[in-house]
């Protein structure tokens, strides 16, 4: 079988060594080709060249392919394509076969690559490290015009073997070199005592290197060092803690600060976590922690046990003295409030203490006895009791203007009043016309200012400390005017308290405020009751008070009303009219109104919850014109109005006027005031008659006799009860003349002369020994008394006046 293949080549050979008789052109090889291929004769693909002028099978190019590659170890699939005259569509198809074929090839960016061109390029990188000691990546990359990844994936199996370096962050590095970085890493970094970035450190070994480098050194990573600095740490070549990394403590530091933790912990009992920070140790708490198990932490501080019982003795001696105590005073200056309540709330004296509700926490560092509290309470609870009294007195009042308006008026009221007397004391001096003396309509006014110079200085005194009050308190008057504010609360308490003054009583932190804040609910609680109370008690005095006010004004308006009628006999007669008008104001008047004014204002300090006293006396009351004013405003809308129009009547000049403007008021009051008929006017007029006759028949006054006389003369000749003050005796007299004969009219006007006569002498006498008036003024009296008789038959003997 060999042989006869080895004769069929020989043929095959001979065939083609003889030239051949015909030659074929370039087109009938092709014909002749593609007829083969038609015949099946040809059965696998040709390709011809880029030329048309050769066929060529596609493993021949495959192997021409290989052939190139073997030959050049790194071939680009172009010059393929040119060396062997093929299209490039053909070249890179077949090298794909041939690179996915053979392992040891690689197919890179349009190159095919072998790994025999690999190890001779790494043979080559070795001999170069030995002459540099390092090389960068990206530049082997560079000048092999290929990636740095490719560059790093070949060298990588290769390293240790054919390339004799390390490889670290980019860079190839010789045993020698890394060496030689290792031992100044391992210096630099047992030279450091202190916790420090490794970074830091980093940076001059950098630049170390590149002096020892020179210029052809390249810049070594921190990585390198950061790589080094592990392995030496991980062969425990160097002691200390790495954290995150880069944060490096020696193990020299940490002992040295376990040393002055322990130092300062065992000689105070307690350590700042400031401290612990300036020692390099972040998380203090739990660094002390598991270091000391008994500890505890704080706020701002970790403590032993001992601070705990320290503290506890002496919290617990001033619970039981009924004391306080403020724990930061006893604890070091480093402590804050927080820690205070923390520490203290850890005491077991506090924690029972508080439980029995012995004593409170305030402020977080103050511990104060209940006790101590009830004292402090006991003392600001009776002075708020009068603060509440007093600005719900003050309340009353609708505007502060008005208060200051009613003492302005004091004074004015005042100087018309000794502008009064004093023209009083110069027509007595001049007494011409007067019978009988103004000392009568003087007596109430006069005593009453003899009576009441303790009144007037003690009732100014109490409206400069309502006006006080009311200054201190406008705030709390805006809501509850009787609850006292946070600022009064606060005083009292620096009061009872000296110690506390220097807290401030603006800071909203101090002990003051949370006093304040504690026994404010507790005295606005204890005020509202006591008012309650007052109310329920008040509301029965109240109708007590009305009824007996309700009394007190049926006699006397009906006899202000029989009284007035007597003043439309002299409508005729202006100038005594204003007299008889004016005094009727200033007597009956004053009185009645006063009494309504009074009863009025007790019945407002009643219904606002104001505590009053019982009054049992059963004297008239008797007022100022200042006094009438400010209680006419301590009433409350209309019922004030109408209060101030009665006290502007009782000043005028009109008894009409008055008796309106009291209507008004005591129908606002609720009040029933009954009109005088006919049957009321006879009853009262016997009534009245009879006192004055009852008075006449005992009076040894020779002067005041004639006053009453010539009222029982009205009361038979007119039916009228006439009031009439000593300057205006004269004029009722001569209203008389057409009602009594000649004698009793001469007996009157006598007796009248010789009254004012007598007047004048008293009222000219200096009182002296040598002064002769005295005999005068006897014997005149003397006359007056004898004929006082004369002057009784006058209304109780047979003269009796003619009835028109």
């Amino acid at each position: 079988m060999d042989e006869e293949l080895l004769e069929l080549q020989r043929q095959f050979e001979f065939a083609q060594q003889v030239k051949s008789s015909v030659r074929l052109s370039d087109r009938n090889v092709v014909e002749l080709v593609q007829k083969l291929q038609e015949l099946r004769v040809i059965d696998f693909d040709l390709l011809h060249t880029v030329t048309g002028k050769e066929y060529i099978t596609q493993e021949q190019l495959k192997n021409e392919i290989a052939t190139e590659i073997c030959k050049l170890g790194r071939v680009s699939v172009i010059d393929l394509a040119d060396t062997i005259g093929v299209d490039l569509y053909h070249v890179e198809k077949q090298a794909q076969d041939v690179v996915l074929n053979d392992p040891g090839l690689m197919l890179v960016q349009g190159e095919i690559i072998s790994q025999s061109y690999w190890d001779s390029i790494a043979e080559e990188i070795n001999e170069r490290l030995q002459e540099c000691s390092q090389i960068s990546v990206a530049e082997l990359a560079g000048q092999l015009q290929v990636g740095s990844e490719l560059v790093q994936s070949v060298l990588e199996p290769r390293l240790g073997t054919l390339v004799k370096a390390r490889l670290e962050g980019g860079q190839l590095y010789t045993p020698a070199y890394v060496a030689r970085v290792t031992a100044m890493v391992r210096g630099a970094s047992r030279g450091i005592f202190v916790p420090s970035n490794l970074s830091a450190l980093w940076a001059p070994l950098q630049q170390l290197v590149q002096e020892m480098n020179g210029s052809s050194g390249v810049a070594v990573e921190n990585a390198f060092f950061q790589s080094i600095f592990n392995r030496l740490l991980k062969e425990e070549e160097m002691l200390g803690s790495l954290r995150a990394g880069t944060h490096w403590t020696p193990s020299v530091f940490a002992v040295a600060q376990k040393e002055c933790v322990d130092s300062f912990f065992s000689q105070n009992s307690y350590i700042p976590y400031e401290t612990m920070q300036k020692l390099g140790i972040s998380q203090a708490v739990q660094f002390l922690q598991s270091r000391y198990p008994d500890g505890k932490p704080l706020s701002a501080v970790f403590i032993h046990s001992s601070m705990i019982e320290m503290l506890d003795s002496t919290t617990e001696d001033a619970i039981e003295q009924n004391s306080w105590i403020d724990s930061l005073s006893v604890l070091p200056a480093s402590f804050t409030s927080q820690d205070a309540n923390k520490i203290l709330l850890l005491c077991p004296s506090v924690q029972s203490a508080l439980k029995a509700e012995k004593a409170l926490i305030l402020a977080e560092s103050y511990v104060i006895s209940s006790g101590f509290i009830k004292g402090v309470y006991d003392q600001i609870e009776k002075e708020a009791e009068a603060f509440s009294i007093q600005a719900s007195t003050a309340s009353l009042i609708d505007h502060p203007s008005k208060s200051s308006e009613s003492q302005e008026s004091i004074p004015a009221n005042t100087d018309k009043g000794s502008k009064k007397k004093k023209g009083k004391s110069a027509s007595m001096k001049t007494a011409t016309v007067e019978t009988v003396p103004d000392d009568e309509e003087e007596a109430r006014p006069k005593s009453k200012r003899n009576q009441k110079k303790g009144r007037d200085s003690s009732s100014s005194q109490k409206l400069d400390a309502k006006a006080g009050g009311k200054k201190e308190s406008v705030k709390a008057q805006e809501g509850n005017n009787f609850i006292p504010p946070d600022g009064w609360v606060m005083k009292k308490i620096v009061d009872s308290m000296p110690e506390f003054e220097d807290e401030g009583m603006e800071n909203p932190d101090s002990i003051l405020k949370h006093l304040a804040d504690l026994m404010r609910p507790m005295l606005i609680n204890s005020l509202k009751e006591r008012r309650k109370k007052i109310f329920t008690e008040n509301a029965d005095r109240m109708k007590r008070l009305m009824d007996d006010l309700q009394k007190k004004l049926d006699e006397s308006f009906l006899n202000m009303q029989l009284y007035e009628k007597a003043l439309e006999l002299f409508e005729d007669d202006q100038s005594t009219s204003a007299v008889l008008h004016r005094h009727l104001l200033r007597t009956t008047a004053a009185t009645i109104a006063d009494t309504l004014l009074h009863d009025l204002d007790i019945h407002n300090k009643l219904k606002n919850g104001i505590e009053v006293g019982d009054s049992k006396a059963q004297d008239p009351v008797l007022l100022e014109s200042s006094e009438r004013m400010a209680l006419a405003k301590n009433l409350n809308g209309s019922l004030s109005r109408k209060a101030l129009a009665l006290v502007e009547a009782l000043e005028g000049k009109r008894v009409d006027a008055f008796m309106t403007t009291f209507r008004d008021l005591a129908e606002e009051s609720g009040l029933v005031l009954k009109k005088l008929d006919k049957k009321l006017e006879r009853t009262l007029l016997h009534a009245y008659r009879k006192d004055l006759i009852s008075q006449v028949s005992t009076e040894s006054d020779p002067v005041a006799l004639l006053a009453k006389v010539v009222s029982l003369l009205y009361i038979k000749a007119h039916n009228k009860a006439l009031q009439a003050p000593g300057r205006a005796i004269a004029a009722a007299i001569s209203h008389l003349k057409d009602k009594l004969d000649e004698s009793a009219y001469k007996t009157l006007t006598d007796y009248q002369t010789a009254t004012v006569t007598l007047l004048a002498l008293m009222s000219a006498s200096t009182g002296e020994e040598h002064d002769c008036s005295a005999d005068r003024i006897l014997s005149k009296r003397e006359l007056l008394e004898s004929q006082m008789p004369v002057l009784r038959s006058l209304v109780l003997g047979d003269s009796q006046p003619q009835q028109s």
